[in-house]
């Protein structure tokens, strides 16, 4: 085998390393279904062939928009590749007026669709995306072509000769994706991706990842996005098998039926598995509850490498005995390592998480990046608690006089699709990509992240404010859902905060309180005065000019689908701003 500089080389060298019988796993109709490395690497050239029946050119675009991941995505990337074409993938939840605006903008002219919900918001727009050929859906449904049909169109091999002639056209420098950011603001940027970069990426996080041969994963994640998508041509290449998951209300189903020894995570879902255990552990009542929460205590004081002392880890030992290892039992029992990016973790989850023998190791990087720029090992003392690692292999970083992360490499992507004035502004004339973060590099070249560049504000007084700081700070409250703290040029720093209405209603059940709908919940004054106790406990670690000195509730729930958040789960600064204006110009006395 030939080294790898494709992305479809990675299939390839599965099949020639490992074989697996059970490379990819999706569950239809109540079933695990295993499609082997063979049957994988066998579709995807069907699919190829098909597309060249169809009259598939080198550089076409080809969409896929789907709710959950599932074997045939990872068969339809592989096949669109082959053959010198560029997947775009979309994100299911975005509008429909985003939906016309990337399926026009990339040209796309064909796009596979997973199920009725997406394909009736590109029916909606279709008339509008005059490239569009045709839609497939993997689903099965009426008046919809299904993939299958290209299947049975690629069963004839007579063209196989051109699926390998294009094969072999195909550079590693060349385009490989296009993959178009949910940006906080403005219209989504197409990131122009290649082989070699997604590749680099691959062979560089493989270095810093304990992943092994046989081992098992869930990959729930979205694939439209560049981390899962990366991770998981790094499970093909390790030989580990892929288990897609039903979706995000299905995962705890899913970790017990598959039983994983790896995920990838975003600290939302390790915050949201955190509360639910807390809450079942306040549930419990004498001795087992004091034993719960003295397992918690502990485990928030984790240090790797044993840095607490030999008597914290004989206590260590007997908590993870006692309690932890129910936490294991119900995230499938064999999980031992997941890997976070996509926000910041807060370093209580990563403590207590690896107290439970469990741990997260947290990385950093970007769409523009491949993405990943720097990631924490366990191995070899490459782990720190509240950074994102060491910097990968072939990469470079460096910080900017204002404190600007500025990165280089091959996984630096080739610009903004159409977009050449944008390009210019995040790739400078030294070829150093501009991430917009703020960060810094500790004495043993572990790099922490310190605020979004575009984020941080000045008060009236001329003071700094790093806003991300202070929401994760507040997010650790479980009274806090969501926050976004504002005060750009006013006098004080300040907060709009969206309750956990569900935890808030089980604490008001609790104290015989009846809180009525949302509406009026967050104007309760025994609420706010609850919330008031929480900001003052998150204020304790800021400065005077830091420090949240007055909030505002707000009724509703920040969603992707409402405008308040990105798909990524960022907030959208601006929209939230606006939804809550009154909310604002009352804190502020406008």
């Amino acid at each position: 085998m030939q080294s790898i500089s494709r992305l479809f080389d990675i299939p390839y060298y599965q099949l020639e390393t490992y074989n697996l019988e059970k490379a990819m796993v999706t569950k239809y109709e109540g079933e695990w279904l295993a499609t082997s490395t063979r049957e994988y690497v066998d579709r995807a050239t069907a699919i190829s062939r098909a597309l060249l029946r169809l009259g598939v050119q080198k550089d076409d675009k080809i969409a896929m928009i789907s709710m959950t991941n599932r074997t045939e995505w990872s068969i339809m990337d592989t096949g669109i590749l082959q053959v010198g074409c560029q997947n775009v993938p979309i994100y299911p939840t975005i509008s429909e007026v985003d939906y016309a605006y990337i399926l026009n903008h990339s040209e796309s002219i064909y796009c596979f669709v997973s199920c009725r919900e997406v394909l009736e918001k590109v029916r909606s727009i279709q008339k509008e995306v005059p490239t569009l050929k045709e839609i497939y859906s993997f689903d099965r449904i009426e008046g919809c072509k299904h993939w299958s049909e290209l299947l049975k169109l690629g069963e004839d091999t007579s063209n196989q000769e051109e699926v390998e002639a294009r094969k072999g056209e195909v550079r590693p420098e060349d385009l490989a994706t296009l993959i178009y950011t949910s940006g906080t603001t403005g219209r989504p940027k197409g990131v122009m991706l290649t082989h070699n970069n997604i590749v680099s990426n691959v062979l560089a996080t493989k270095e810093r990842v304990p992943f092994e041969f046989g081992a098992v994963s869930l990959s729930f994640l979205p694939v439209c996005h560049i981390f899962e998508r990366m991770v998981l041509y790094l499970y093909q290449y390790c030989g580990i098998s892929v288990y897609y998951a039903e979706g995000l209300d299905k995962i705890s189903d899913n970790l017990k039926e598959v039983r994983p020894n790896v995920m990838t995570v975003v600290p939302r879902l390790l915050e949201k598995v955190y509360d639910s255990i807390i809450s079942k552990g306040s549930g419990l009542s004498g001795v087992k509850k004091g034993l719960f929460f003295w397992a918690v205590e502990l485990g928030l004081k984790y240090e790797p490498y044993g840095g607490n002392g030999w008597w914290y880890e004989k206590k260590l030992g007997l908590a993870r005995k006692l309690i932890f290892s129910k936490w294991q039992e119900a995230l499938g029992g064999n999980l031992e390592i997941m890997v976070s990016g996509s926000a910041a973790l807060q370093p209580r989850l990563a403590r207590v998480f690896a107290a439970a023998g469990i741990p997260v190791m947290e990385g950093y990087g970007l769409t523009e990046t491949s993405p990943v720029i720097s990631v924490n090992d366990q191995r070899n003392r490459g782990w720190k608690i509240g950074s994102v690692g060491k910097v990968i292999e072939a990469v470079e970083v460096k910080i900017a006089s204002d404190g600007e992360i500025l990165c280089k490499g091959p996984n630096v992507m080739v610009g903004y699709y159409k977009q050449p004035d944008r390009t210019a502004e995040v790739i400078d004339k030294d070829g150093y990509f501009h991430t917009g973060d703020i960060g810094e590099f500790d004495a043993e070249g572990f790099l922490r992240i310190t605020d979004r560049k575009k984020e941080m504000f000045k008060t009236s007084g001329g003071k700094y404010v790093a806003p991300q700081l202070l929401e994760n700070r507040l997010k650790q409250s479980r009274f806090i859902e969501q926050v976004m703290v504002v005060g750009e040029g006013e006098k004080m720093p300040a907060a709009l905060i969206q309750p956990n209405f569900e935890f808030l209603f089980e604490w008001a059940k609790r104290h015989d309180m009846d809180l009525g709908g949302y509406g009026e919940a967050v104007v309760n004054s025994e609420v706010v005065e609850r919330f008031e106790k929480e900001v003052e406990e998150a204020n304790a670690q800021f400065a005077k000019w830091e420090k949240v000195k007055q909030f505002r509730l707000t009724p509703d729930i920040w969603s992707v689908d409402d405008g308040h958040l990105t798909p990524t789960m960022k907030l959208k600064r601006k929209v939230i701003k606006e939804k809550y204006l009154e909310l604002y110009n009352d804190i502020y006395g406008h």
